[in-house]
């Protein structure tokens, strides 16, 4: 009997539990993690040759998300996450909460990195590395980051020298045993197409992630402007000038609002409607040398949902608003295209193309078959 009435307490405080809807408000899941070689690569976190994808992102994961431990009075406590070095141009991390983030059209999201102002500095900066936000959707609904991404277009998306399309190629140094200079080649349209993430005398473990067998690592994106300024016009003291807004890495955390889904833009650079995310991705976006600091790497340090607790809106392909998606709301899509004088409050463009025709039928199909 006594068991029997403590499962039923378990049994009420998980349904209780399932109705207020509680989720952490910190990134709980580590998909993908690939920095470019830099100067922290192989320190944060520590990683050894010929080591296991999958072990690495299990490190990168309890860096980035923070973990639960007991304490001496053996109560579960969060350990705060860990800063992650992501790297030169292209260095990424792909990570999720236990909950899709829902659009608030206001601040949805924090990225947290170590950017600092320069006590020394009459200028709006110290160290700024900043990290370009790209968010998905899970349209297919299998729990991957396979979807089309879309850039978070920040106060430098449109400026005259950030050059999207930026595609650059690091090579494999020969020599893996210690730090030495790693050469890169890119198709840059204002500075150079050729150069070397040098090695400096403060790290000198190798600079090439050690698990990745390949010769070359090839990454594309956004980079943007330089920021950085030799103060000293020596090479000596350097300060990367923080933009404006919409960047990891770019502002000290506190003065830092965070991230809207709302800036979410399409390849051509055209808005995205995008009523939740399930996957984040940040890189760094930025190739430059700064003297004995080294390469402009972005960190960063866990992230949380703004509004963790926030309602869903309505189910996406539950067009019939019967909580499921399946052949009854192909049904209903069929006949709105047949008669789009028909009303519904249900959104029908499921891909988000503008339009509603067979090809969001054919995704809706995707979708049922998918679940």
């Amino acid at each position: 009997m006594k068991k029997r009435f403590l499962g039923l307490i378990v049994l009420a405080v998980q349904l209780l539990t399932s109705v207020a809807g509680v989720h952490s408000e910190w990134a709980t899941k580590v998909y993908d993690f690939l920095p470019a070689p830099g100067q922290f690569v192989n320190e944060l976190p520590a990683c050894k040759s010929g080591e296991p994808r999958d072990s690495v992102l299990a490190r990168a994961q309890k860096f980035f998300c923070g973990y639960r431990e007991l304490d001496d009075y053996g109560d579960s406590v969060f350990v705060k996450p860990k800063l992650i070095s992501l790297g030169a141009f292209g260095g990424y991390i792909v990570f999720g909460f236990d909950h899709p983030v829902v659009n608030s059209h206001d601040y949805d999201f924090k990225v947290f990195g170590n950017a600092f102002q320069a006590e020394g500095s009459t200028a709006k900066g110290g160290s700024s590395e900043p990290g370009i936000v790209m968010v998905s959707r899970d349209v297919n609904g299998n729990g991957v980051p396979d979807d089309a991404w879309y850039e978070l277009a920040g106060s430098e998306y449109n400026h005259p020298k950030t050059q999207h399309n930026y595609r650059i190629v690091y090579h494999k140094p020969a020599d893996l045993t210690k730090a030495v200079d790693v050469a890169w080649t890119s198709n840059d349209t204002d500075s150079l197409r050729a150069g070397v993430v040098n090695a400096n005398a403060y790290h000198d473990q190798p600079y090439w992630p050690l698990w990745i067998a390949e010769d070359s690592l090839v990454f594309t994106g956004t980079k943007l402007r330089c920021n950085a300024v030799d103060e000293s016009g020596k090479g000596t003291y350097y300060v990367q000038h923080f933009f404006d807004w919409g960047y990891v890495d770019n502002r000290p955390n506190a003065t830092d609002p965070g991230f809207k889904i709302d800036w979410a833009v399409d390849e051509a650079g055209k808005p995205v409607a995008l009523d939740r995310i399930d996957f984040v991705k940040v890189y760094c976006a930025e190739n430059q040398m700064c003297g004995w600091l080294g390469e402009t790497s972005t960190e960063v340090n866990g992230a949380i949902d703004l509004h963790p607790d926030a309602p869903l809106p309505p189910l996406k392909g539950d067009l019939n608003g019967d909580g499921k998606v399946d052949m009854s709301d192909v049904t209903v899509l069929t006949g709105l295209i047949l008669d789009p004088a028909a009303s519904t409050s249900a959104v029908v463009d499921l891909n988000g193309d503008g339009k509603v025709d067979v090809s969001d039928v054919t995704l809706l199909i995707n979708m049922i078959m998918k679940q």
